[in-house]
């Protein structure tokens, strides 16, 4: 489901500074079947009690669906999967950091939501050698591109998930990571997405990783849509039942937020 989008002086700050942008990606994408709910909004009206509003896109880089105050954003669609495999997104997004902020045991199962191409799958995959990565997208694109590149690396502890637009399919109490890299801004149904993970992650000790272009930084050369402040995550968060732990500013343009799944929650 997923993964975040995608143009200047260099090849890296052309690609940078369209990321989530590609209008062609995203029209592609949103006349899919299942990758979009369809919405398009003529008339304001009164957020119902999920959080969601239906009314005419304030952006036109994002759908007529908003949710607790957020305009959703255009999902990237398989055209992109060659951005996400860029030499340089690692430089870019501090990829490397952000794998090691996660912190991983040997045995612990991750989610990683809106896979792709399977990106930070594999390199997940490598630090739970006893456990397993569960690549989750909504795309049968997606999933057939990371099924070819797992023939290729021979890593068996990750295991393809096609998802839906309100539901990852993950086991329920079983998860001890979900990462979710640029991806949760374009969710059709975050609130339902929200409630599914939460469900999936282990009472108690289950965490959320959220990462996001920041919104609070006017030099991050992304489009508005395609970022989140800390304020917007920790309310969407909390309208789902998960209680914020901390915000880790060590990534070079990203939010890492972490979330956890309460002991007493159901």
């Amino acid at each position: 489901m997923k993964n975040a989008v995608v143009m200047g002086l260099s090849l890296g700050t052309l690609a940078l500074a369209g990321a989530c942008t590609q209008l062609p990606m995203e029209s592609n994408a949103a006349a899919q079947p299942g990758l979009r709910s369809g919405l398009i909004a003529t008339a304001s009206s009164i957020p119902d009690s999920a959080g969601y509003e239906n009314r005419p896109p304030r952006d036109p880089n994002g759908i007529g669906r908003y949710y607790q105050g957020r305009q959703i954003a255009h999902v990237m669609g398989h055209e992109g999967a060659d951005w996400l495999e860029r030499d340089d997104r690692s430089q870019e997004e501090g990829t490397e950091t952000l794998v090691k902020e996660l912190h991983l045991k040997p045995t612990d199962v991750v989610a990683d939501i809106g896979a792709g191409t399977g990106f930070f799958s594999f390199r997940l995959a490598a630090l739970v050698p006893q456990g397993e990565v569960l690549a989750v997208d909504i795309q049968p694109e997606m999933i057939a591109e990371l099924k070819q590149r797992q023939l290729k690396n021979g890593l068996r502890n990750v295991e393809p998930v096609l998802g839906t637009i309100s539901d990852p399919h993950l086991p329920a109490g079983k998860v001890d990571v979900v990462l979710i890299v640029d991806a949760y801004h374009e969710f059709d149904h975050p609130h339902e997405m929200g409630l599914a993970i939460r469900k999936a992650l282990r009472p108690g000790t289950g965490r959320l990783a959220l990462v996001e272009y920041r919104a609070e930084d006017p030099n991050v050369p992304i489009k508005q849509i395609h970022k989140m402040t800390v304020g917007q995550a920790k309310k969407e968060m909390s309208a789902v039942g998960l209680e914020f732990v901390e915000v880790r500013e060590t990534l070079p343009q990203q939010h890492l937020l972490l979330f956890r799944r309460p002991a007493a929650n159901p």
